[in-house]
């Protein structure tokens, strides 16, 4: 069954960064949220197993399964090839996932977070993707695909050999068009010359492309002053040809509310904002930061219960603002509720699973050098 592009929502409810509270996911601000959220006219929502520690697939139960007809939404979830250890363990985590979300089958299903290495010869290894087919065949699944952090050689490769495939999700971004381990302007231009629909994740990057120095967030302004910088982020992803839809992992409700604005009557980019958004990216790219999208795979794992993802915030904020106190005040307080950078033991843990491939023990060694002494 092939997916008809006119039928999906431009905007997807990312369900990997949900507001919490005392640690745990606030799921009354979680079903405000997916009230606005649900007033559009189509409603698409991206979990996965392992976000917010196996608890955002039980958020949507209780944000979104329990509290609307099962036909009046899409609900996407993902298969994590690292907690595969035998193939048993396919059909368990399919089954668990299942009774997590209350639902009877999941309108989307992803092989999560395919690139070179370990996931994707275990996907591989196990023959996930006729197992995929066979969900399909059964109804549980309606449409299958992968989410993809390789490169664009794997990328055809994997297409080439699986025509079943039916759409395609990768982060892309302005920023990130050139970025020599990303590539997403390759990966892009392959699932759109082969007409594959195309799920965009970290369309803000994880944030950064939301809160920036005011000198380049005045160039926006300048443009369009009433609209939000994160907006711009969003407009350029989602006026592209070939993307379905544009998932933003939206933690508060102010961030919904922005966004249920950008993409109500939507415009897209024109080519006097594109040279803006150019100029933009130029300016981001000189300033030298760590490419963590805080996407925190790295932290369940982590034996030292190092926050590694807030550690990075804290340098790249350094980094752009040298001066503001703010900064190591903030570690200062992280570190009473986590490891510090200094604690790292070089296990390696967090590399191994880092979709953006950061040397993840070397950058804690920097920044255990500027932060802990």
């Amino acid at each position: 069954m092939s997916i008809d592009l006119s039928t999906m929502p431009k905007l997807g409810f990312g369900l990997m960064r949900l507001p919490e509270k005392d640690g745990q996911v606030d799921i009354d601000r979680v079903k405000t949220m997916v009230d606005e959220y649900m007033k559009m006219d189509k409603r698409y929502f991206d979990t996965a197993y392992v976000y917010h520690g196996g608890k955002s697939e039980v958020a949507a139960r209780e944000a979104l399964v329990k509290r609307y007809p099962r036909d009046s939404y899409m609900i996407a979830t993902k298969l994590p090839a690292w907690e595969i250890k035998q193939e048993s363990d396919v059909e368990r985590i399919f089954n668990e996932q299942l009774e997590r979300a209350g639902v009877d089958y999941y309108d989307f299903y992803l092989l999560h977070s395919i690139e070179e290495g370990n996931n994707y010869n275990t996907y591989v290894k196990y023959d996930c993707f006729k197992w995929g087919m066979k969900k399909k065949e059964e109804g549980k699944i309606k449409h299958f695909g992968f989410s993809f952090h390789g490169s664009p050689e794997l990328l055809e490769e994997i297409l080439d050999a699986h025509p079943e495939v039916e759409f395609v999700q990768i982060q892309l971004n302005y920023l990130d068009r050139t970025n020599p381990v990303v590539r997403s302007e390759e990966l892009y231009n392959i699932l759109h010359e082969r007409n594959i629909p195309i799920i965009v994740m970290e369309p803000i990057r994880g944030g950064m492309l939301a809160n920036m120095a005011p000198e380049l967030e005045a160039k926006f302004k300048a443009k369009r002053p009433d609209s939000s910088v994160a907006s711009w982020a969003l407009r350029f992803v989602a006026s592209l040809p070939g993307v379905m839809t544009v998932l933003s992992g939206m933690s508060a409700e102010d961030q919904m509310m922005d966004n249920i604005g950008t993409f109500t009557n939507f415009e897209p980019i024109s080519d006097e904002e594109l040279a803006i958004i150019n100029e933009v990216t130029d300016d981001i790219l000189k300033i030298p930061q760590i490419g963590c999208t805080a996407c925190k795979y790295c932290t369940p794992g982590c034996p030292m219960s190092i926050s590694i993802p807030d550690v990075f915030r804290t340098i790249n904020t350094l980094r752009r603002y040298p001066d503001d106190w703010r900064s190591k005040n903030f570690y200062s307080g992280l570190i009473q509720r986590s490891g510090k950078a200094s604690d790292c033991i070089a296990c390696g843990q967090c590399e191994g699973v880092c979709p953006q491939h950061l040397h993840i023990i070397d950058l804690l060694k920097e920044a255990s050098e500027i932060l802990d002494n």
